[in-house]
C-alpha cells in the first residue's frame, strides 16, 4: 500500500485569477510583504501496488488522465509506503 501526495499547480505562464484574489485579500489584511500567490490543489491517493515503480506509474497515469489538466497545469507527487486504513 502506498500513499501518493499529489500537488497540482498552474503552469507559470498561466494567469491565476484565484491567486490574484487571495493576494488582494492578504494585502487588505496588512500582509504587505506578500508579492505573489499561486493557488493549486493537493490530493492524497492511497493505492495498492506490489512495487513502488508500479505505484509511481499508476499515479503518473492518474495525474495525466484526470487529476491535472496538462494544457494549463503541472503536477508532482511524493510516494510513501502506507499501512492500510483500519476496516479498509
Amino acid at each position: 500500500m502506498y500513499l501518493a501526495k499529489v500537488y497540482v499547480t498552474l503552469k507559470p505562464t498561466v494567469n491565476d485569477p484565484q491567486g490574484i484574489t487571495v493576494l488582494g485579500g492578504l494585502k487588505s489584511l496588512g500582509f504587505d510583504s506578500v508579492e505573489e500567490v499561486r493557488v493549486g490543489k493537493y490530493l492524497e491517493v492511497r493505492i495498492a501496488a506490489p512495487e513502488r515503480s508500479q505505484a509511481e506509474a499508476k499515479v503518473t497515469e492518474m495525474c495525466r488522465e484526470l487529476l491535472a489538466n496538462p494544457v494549463i497545469e503541472e503536477f508532482r507527487f511524493e510516494l510513501e509506503e502506507a499501512s492500510p486504513r483500519p476496516g479498509g
